[in-house]
């Protein structure tokens, strides 16, 4: 993924967009491609490792262990119309935020597997856990269709193409436009950037 200096994300920042926007599109050597969530786990290597599973009917399982992967995250997105900007005459884009994260992919044991679906149900909904943990025998049912894997990270690249790099003014108008926009990923967009600002000048 191309993204210029000014477009980069802190670690901390790529690791909270996978946070907040955990469905990523898995891609392998042979460019197939399934969209599942992941979990990241921050404190597992240098850059974090993340954990998911594949349908066992999935055959995209079988290609991937031990082989390299690309996990993309993407984040809020919003076209922008030049009739936003106070700078004239200009053209439309595209505003975005993504994370692309690679890394060797790894097969989980059985155990593995069901310690990650146990995390998963933890961290997705902690009261839907509670009652299932009374279906022991659901669960293993369950669990012979799914194979759990993790990914450590090698490589994590975060990018806010954000239009920062415009005036202040135009910055003011694009904001303004997305604050009152109907569409809610414009919306999640202008917290994003709001967010951000306040990250650059430390408050």
């Amino acid at each position: 993924m191309y993204v210029p200096p000014s477009m980069r994300l802190e670690r901390e920042q790529a690791w909270e967009l996978i946070d907040r926007h955990g469905l990523a599109a898995l891609i392998g050597p042979d460019l197939e491609a399934t969209h599942l969530p992941l979990i990241l786990e921050r404190s597992e290597g240098e850059l974090g490792t993340l954990y998911g599973h594949f349908a066992r009917a999935n055959p995209q399982w079988r290609t991937l262990d031990g082989n390299r992967a690309l996990a993309i995250f993407s984040g809020p997105h919003a076209y922008i119309s030049p009739s936003w900007y106070a700078s004239q005459p200009a053209v439309p884009t595209w505003n975005y935020l993504a994370v692309h994260a690679t890394g060797s992919l790894e097969l989980l044991n059985d155990e593995d597997t069901r310690s990650l679906l146990d995390r998963s149900l933890a961290h997705y909904e902690p009261a839907l856990l509670d009652s299932l943990g009374r279906e022991r025998e659901y669960l293993s049912k369950m669990q012979a269709g799914v194979v759990g894997f993790r990914l450590r990270i090698e490589t994590l690249t975060g990018k806010a193409k954000l239009g920062r790099q415009r005036s202040r003014a135009d910055q003011e108008g694009v904001e303004a436009a997305l604050a009152e926009s109907r569409d809610p990923q414009a919306r999640l967009l202008w917290r994003h950037m709001q967010k951000l600002a306040k990250e650059e000048q430390g408050t």
